[in-house]
């Protein structure tokens, strides 16, 4: 077959693909109105997660499934702004890495509207101003974001969804890198990039701003001045790359959290449960608590601890388990904590992301 033919026939099947895609938008917006009239979420993260499963597991190749899943995922996002078009909360300003999560989750067409703190991403979403929010959690080389802890003690929202972003840090600057003198970026960046910053510009200031987009808005008006940040950034701020991925480990990865006013509808099948509860100031309170998911077989992928800033030395404990709140044996367990606990609340049951 010539090229020529070769082209024709993809013309023939981007045509199929053209009519297809408007008939699965129509069904999509006839979904739309049966879950408004029966005051059903628009945003289904378990189905989304069935989607992909279903079509990954179908999939005979040559498109890898990471191409497949790129591909719906973006074709769900614009449909699901047709069902309901919501904006999206995020910390900004716009290029951080809480906005390409957001682009990741929510698609190009993402209504994103940038705040200037977590505690601001919280408040709109409470507010109604924004449908979702999405936060940062923890970072694998830095930890968790305390911030975003600590609003789930002094917020009512549930976490509705959760994914991962490979962090890739980025030199940005209207300068050659031989004339950088200070550089910008957020503390967890600048900690990420210590070794390349010692090795490179060891005697550039370093600068802590309140997010990495801050950092290349201030790069962008200075001479000699750069900003740790994100390709995304490199081109809101017309910013050149003078230094790629120059992160000193290679495993860098970021867990983002999509925050709501209710929690997700239903399980996937492959879920993650988030809970938070604080325990008597005893000897052996902790190990009890914790004795009851151990009881009931029930698996803890993480455990953070926070205080509760109202009486010295008391935690408020955050705890994740795989299983959804409405499987049986995590109801179970979720019950007896409860009773062996001064409080405990669910944040939320979603599908894992990994």
């Amino acid at each position: 077959m010539s090229i020529e033919r070769e082209r024709t026939a993809i013309d023939e099947i981007d045509d199929q693909i053209l009519a297809l895609l408007n008939q699965r938008a129509k069904l999509a917006l006839a979904i739309g109105r049966h879950k408004r009239r029966r005051a059903q979420a628009q945003f289904s993260p378990a189905r989304e997660r069935q989607i992909f499963d279903r079509l990954a597991a179908a999939n005979a190749g040559p498109l890898p499934n990471e191409g497949l899943v790129s591909i719906y995922r973006e074709i769900i996002a614009v449909h699901r702004q047709l069902e309901a078009p919501a904006t999206i909360a995020y910390l900004g300003p716009a290029g951080t890495f809480t906005h390409m999560a957001v682009l990741r989750k929510f698609g190009a067409r993402a209504q994103a509207a940038p705040a200037e703190s977590i505690a601001d991403v919280f408040s709109q979403v409470e507010k109604g101003a924004a449908k979702f929010g999405v936060v940062p959690m923890e970072n694998s080389t830095e930890g968790v974001i305390n911030d975003t802890l600590d609003m789930f003690v002094e917020s009512s929202l549930d976490i509705c969804a959760e994914l991962y972003l490979d962090i890739a840090h980025y030199l940005l600057s209207r300068s050659h890198i031989e004339e950088v003198t200070r550089i910008y970026s957020m503390r967890q960046p600048l900690a990420q990039c210590r070794v390349w910053i010692k090795t490179n510009l060891p005697r550039a200031e370093l600068q802590e701003v309140a997010s990495t987009a801050r950092g290349a808005q201030l790069a962008a008006q200075e001479a000699g001045a750069a900003a740790i940040g994100t390709e995304l950034a490199a081109g809101l701020y017309d910013l050149n790359i003078i230094g790629h991925k120059i992160q000193d480990s290679p495993y860098n990865r970021t867990r983002f959290l999509v925050v709501g006013r209710a929690p997700a509808p239903e399980p996937s099948g492959r879920d993650k449960t988030s809970i938070m509860f604080s325990v008597r100031h005893e000897a052996g309170a902790l190990y009890r608590a914790l004795a009851v998911l151990d009881k009931h077989d029930i698996n803890m992928t993480m455990i953070e601890s926070r205080p509760t800033k109202k009486t010295p030395w008391e935690y408020i404990f955050f705890v994740d388990v795989q299983g959804h709140v409405s499987d049986p044996p995590v109801a179970r367990a979720l019950e007896h904590l409860a009773a062996a606990t001064l409080f405990m609340r669910v944040l939320g049951s979603y599908p894992e992301s990994e």
